[in-house]
């Protein structure tokens, strides 16, 4: 029976790291956005714990979760508390009392926060791999700056190696960095069931709006920057400048909730904007076939968010060098470039988010083999820009022409043959 000691925490304090429920729910997300049916397996959480909250919310009717308890004891809390949940999470959720009575799940998840040496780290981290099915996901959390030196470089040389994904969490006290990890290829018959990941980035305003966390930093230095001009010059009107720029410059990064089409042939816009063109081409860069490409312009005005027009992999991201033409012109096609070049079911897709103008900053959030649903976030550019997919010519149909607007997630560009 294999059973983990508690780890210390950095600075030699053996009080854990308490992770909370912003925390919890990142780390469920991977269970979350399997469509199912799957298999989960939680490890270090007790009966009050907020992962086991979250994972439970997570499941779906033909889902089943396996939660290791610490020790006997532990185990029959987590019995009695699970039996008050009602008869839907007990038919659903089974507790063992090692990882040995477990069997190998879909989505591995550590509740508690990981730290220790690096020998201590490598071996934690091998036991679990051991409970994973083919193509699984292991999630886990590390405290976002006290890691000790050994803990800290053992985790980044796992990422580096098969990490598909992070989220720093600054709402868990301590603020913490939630790592998934995948030590095989997943299916893609599993991509294409997927749903859009809940990312930590995006701060919720209300229901169905949110606010990007570059546009929640970039709020706030306006408004330090309106207090500084104030505290320096009390009888200036200056400072009003940055105040009142503080709430559209937060507005311009805003990310609404989006639902994307059901049909599995659509192929979805990654961008909100005006269709500059459609066109048939070949890119050596992508290989030797055709491409079917569909150019987005997206003014200031437009959500900057972008998301994955199709279900993939990600099997490249490269960034090439350029100029800084404004992006509705045709000169903007050698602009810098962010390229983010998908597997998918059909063949090669390819995403590549353009600067322009007054863009000069790209942020593209999915690693080298993370997978990515249709409609899933996975980036944004700042201010006025231009994305462009390129699709197999010979496999897909355009839905779309030049001037067409478009929403992106929603709007179906084309469709697969």
């Amino acid at each position: 029976m294999t059973q983990f000691p508690a780890l210390p925490v950095s600075g030699g304090s053996r009080r854990p790291i308490q992770v909370g429920p912003r925390a919890a729910r990142v780390l469920a997300a991977e269970l979350a956005r399997h469509g199912g049916p799957k298999t989960g397996l939680l490890v270090g959480a007790d009966a009050g714990s907020a992962a086991l909250a979250a994972a439970i919310e997570a499941l779906l009717p033909d889902d089943r979760l396996t939660v290791v308890a610490a020790d006997q004891t532990a185990a029959t809390a987590l019995r009695t508390h699970l039996a008050g949940q009602g008869r839907w999470v007990e038919e659903r959720v089974r507790v063992a009392e090692s990882l040995g009575e477990a069997d190998p799940a879909d989505v591995v998840i550590l509740a508690e926060a990981l730290s220790g040496t690096a020998e201590e780290t490598r071996t934690r981290l091998e036991e679990l791999v051991k409970t994973m099915n083919s193509g699984g996901v292991l999630s886990l959390v590390v405290p976002a700056t006290t890691l000790p030196s050994g803990a800290a470089d053992e985790i980044e040389r796992q990422a580096a190696l098969y990490g598909v994904g992070h989220d720093l969490v600054l709402r868990n006290i301590p603020p913490v960095r939630v790592h998934r990890l995948r030590y095989s290829a997943a299916d893609q018959a599993v991509v294409e069931r997927m749903l859009p990941a809940y990312r930590s980035s995006s701060v919720s305003l209300t229901r169905g709006m949110n606010i990007d966390s570059n546009g929640v930093a970039a709020a706030g230095i306006a408004l330090g920057l309106a207090a500084l001009a104030k505290a320096a010059r009390p009888k200036s009107k200056l400072w009003m400048v940055p105040a009142l720029a503080a709430a559209p410059v937060a507005a311009f990064f805003r990310d609404p909730q989006r639902d994307t089409p059901e049909d599995p042939k659509a192929i979805v816009a990654a961008s909100d904007g005006k269709v500059l063109s459609v066109e048939r081409l070949r890119d050596e860069r992508f290989g030797d076939g055709e491409f079917l490409r569909i150019a987005v312009f997206l003014s200031v005005l437009d959500v900057h968010v972008n998301r994955s027009p199709v279900a993939g992999r990600v099997l490249e991201h490269f960034v090439e060098d350029g100029g800084y033409a404004a992006a509705m012109k045709a000169a903007a096609e050698h602009n810098v470039a962010a390229y983010t070049v998908l597997d998918t079911a059909y063949g090669k897709v390819v995403v590549a988010q353009r600067t322009g103008l007054i863009a000069r900053r790209i942020v593209q959030r999915a690693p080298v083999g993370s997978l990515l649903a249709r409609g899933e976030r996975f980036g944004l550019i700042r201010f006025g820009s231009r994305t462009d997919v390129y699709l197999p010519a010979d496999r897909a149909t355009p839905e779309v022409g030049p001037s067409d607007r478009v929403v992106g997630g929603v709007t179906v560009i084309a469709r697969w043959r």
